[in-house]
């Protein structure tokens, strides 16, 4: 983050009254996110080599497993999420989802002992043993655990920092928040990347067993690095369920359907509680205003102010609180495509697997650690833009200058459609490559081409990821009412989720729709007779297609929470 003034300032005075948290927090939620990740992605990474060659599946099999897996690990964070909000706070759901997934770990690390797993198989090959039913409840239970241990965690590890800082809404405290998300990202990403490489090396040269317990150590050390900190931190009380309040503004809504409401502000009486912010509800999504109309104060609110039926009648802060969820859908769901195509990396394991990774004429990448470089590149990329690129512009202006959060996921959308190009045409080379050294019957053979042909796509793909992630995750951030702050920042990993589920969904209908009698599908497991660059087009066509979608929802959406801010501020200046 930058060292500037202020934040120094909060660095030597308490960030809150009661004297605790404030910064000095920070670096043991970032650890315990960053060991989880790297143990994470540590085992997932290189999973698609583990299914093929330890359990004898077929590259669409393992790719849907792996595909459900990513979708519930990305779908368990917003359980959490609405549990630490409503019910145990995010304390207690970071500490339960490190034990979850050390428990998870350490059940899939079991599987690569001799007694838990098949003997080896020739990648590619049909002669693999059948597994039992026992070995598959024993894999799906480790992934079960870890998915749940993630949902722990990642639903709640951002929104525990941000209650650790106090940060008003002026522009250079909106900076320092900034900073906040973008350096998390990175910490998470760089994790991943040190997974990518370090850890699948370890289990190329040293094997699945040893491979698959480096892993459980470093979620180990997650946990130990939570706890220690854990007299220091803010431990915010969760609150009412919001689940609940955003339930009963729609039965309000449909009970009172038939009230008519005034187009004059002053003509109806609006229900609110001590401490509401909003006077009256928006003009938007008008049929919502009728949970907050009180038809008869001596019927419908009880002496001391409390609605007698909350299920009849809401305050206008639950109106308003749901509607700005509604409206935020419709530009969450425009990346779920660009997730889609981040999720491809199963197959382009397998691709680059028979590709030349030497580096040195000794020394080559493991096939899973070449997907790195799209980490590497988010890292650089961050780093570049927040340290050199946004100061330098601000000081020629004279001036705090920040790229809109709309702007920056539109970037980051049309960016994901180019990769998906690039991807796309290196494969289309790689395959032609392969039929023209004669290894069309032979999909794991080694071809004379480097697997620097996909340097473009990763290249593409992490500056896509460095722009719409980081800035999604702000923009929920900012627009969603602070009570649900756990869900803003998990609304990237429904998307995942969702995405996960669209992915398998696209592979198994590309896989039945193009295998005809005596031809491969494009998906097919002999990588040299399928059609993957045609997949692939697929996916650029229907990102090119999302990304009008997009210009239409953030049109659609109006101004933001921060350009109305900037407006003002400029108005001042």
């Amino acid at each position: 983050m930058d060292c500037s003034s202020e934040q120094r300032q909060m660095i030597t005075e308490p960030l809150l009254s009661n004297g605790k948290g404030g910064i000095r927090t920070i670096p043991f939620i970032l650890a315990n996110e960053a060991f989880e990740r790297l143990a994470s992605f540590g085992l997932s990474t290189n999973m698609i080599m583990y299914l093929t060659r330890e359990y004898g599946m077929d590259a669409a099999q393992g790719a849907q497993l792996l595909f459900l897996f990513s979708s519930a690990t990305n779908f368990t964070p917003i359980l959490g999420a609405v549990l630490a909000d409503s019910y145990v706070g995010r304390y207690r759901m970071i500490g339960f989802g490190c034990m979850a997934s050390l428990l998870g770990m350490v059940l899939l690390w079991l599987t690569t002992f001799p007694e838990a797993r098949q003997p080896l198989c020739v990648h590619f090959s049909h002669s693999c043993n059948s597994r039992s039913t026992l070995q598959l409840v024993h894999l799906y239970t480790a992934f079960g655990f870890m998915a749940i241990g993630a949902g722990g965690i990642r639903s709640s590890s951002l929104a525990f920092g941000a209650d650790q800082l106090s940060i008003t809404h002026n522009l250079q405290r909106a900076r320092i928040r900034e900073s906040f998300f973008r350096w998390y990202y990175v910490t998470v990403t760089a994790s991943v990347f040190v997974a990518m490489t370090c850890v699948v090396y370890i289990q190329e040269n040293m094997g699945w067993m040893v491979g698959f317990g480096v892993p459980v150590v470093l979620m180990i050390l997650s946990a130990l690095s939570f706890s220690l900190a854990s007299p220091f931190y803010v431990k915010s009380k969760p609150k009412a369920s919001w689940i609940t309040g955003l339930a009963q503004v729609v039965v309000a809504s449909f009970r009172n359907r038939s009230v008519e409401l005034s187009t004059q502000a002053t003509v109806e009486v609006r229900y609110h509680t001590t401490g509401s912010i909003l006077p009256v509800p928006s003009k938007r999504l008008r049929f919502f205003n009728k949970a907050c109309i009180v038809g008869n104060p001596q019927v419908d609110v009880t002496p001391d102010g409390n609605a007698l039926d909350p299920w009849s009648l809401c305050t206008v802060d639950q109106v308003e609180d749901l509607k700005t969820l509604i409206k935020v859908i419709p530009i969450w769901s425009s990346g779920m495509l660009m997730f889609v195509n981040v999720s491809q990396g199963s197959f382009i394991v397998l691709q680059v697997s028979t590709m030349d990774r030497h580096i040195t004429s000794k020394f080559e990448i493991p096939a899973a650690t070449f997907l790195s470089f799209a980490v590497l590149v988010i890292v650089l990329w961050v780093a570049l833009y927040d340290r050199i690129i946004i100061p330098l512009v601000s000081k020629i202006k004279g001036q705090p200058v920040r790229l809109g959060l709309k702007k920056r996921m539109g970037i980051g959308i049309l960016l994901s459609t180019t990769s998906m190009a690039a991807l796309a045409i290196a494969e289309s080379v790689r395959r032609e490559t392969a039929i023209k050294e004669g290894f069309s019957d032979r999909p794991d053979a080694g071809l004379h081409i480097s697997t620097f042909l996909f340097l473009p796509f990763l290249a593409l793909s992490g500056v896509a990821e460095a722009f719409t992630p980081i800035g999604q995750n702000e923009f929920f951030y900012t627009e969603l009412p602070k009570s649900m702050s756990s869900v803003a920042s998990t609304l990237n990993g429904i998307g995942m989720s969702v995405a996960s589920l669209v992915s398998s969904f696209i592979v198994r209908a590309v896989r039945d729709l193009t295998k005809v009698e005596g031809q491969e599908s494009w998906v097919s497991s002999n990588i040299n007779k399928g059609h993957y660059d045609y997949y692939y087009w697929l996916l650029a066509s229907l990102s090119l297609v999302n990304f009008l979608y997009y210009l239409v929802c953030s049109k659609s959406y109006g101004p933001s929470m921060e350009e109305q801010r900037n407006i003002l501020a400029d108005e001042s200046y």
